[in-house]
C-alpha cells in the first residue's frame, strides 16, 4: 500500500528554513518586543538562527 503524502504546513514553512545539508534552522525567540530590559549581547546572540534539537526535527521533517 502506497504512503499518503501530507501537506505542507504553511504557517510553520514561513518560519523554518531547510538546508542543503538537510538540517533545519529556525529564528531564536525573544527578540521582537520587550527588549529594552535585555542587554546589548542578548539582542545581538538572538538575531542570528539556530538549528532545531533531533526531538523537534524528527516532528517537524514531514510537515515541510
Amino acid at each position: 500500500m502506497a504512503k499518503n503524502k501530507l501537506k505542507t504546513h504553511k504557517a510553520t514553512k514561513k518560519v523554518l528554513n531547510i538546508r542543503q545539508s538537510g538540517s533545519i534552522t529556525k529564528q531564536v525567540a525573544g527578540n521582537n518586543h520587550q527588549t529594552g530590559g535585555k542587554t546589548p549581547a542578548q539582542k545581538r546572540n538572538k538575531r542570528s538562527k539556530t538549528e532545531l534539537s533531533n526531538s523537534d526535527y524528527k516532528r517537524f521533517k514531514n510537515v515541510i
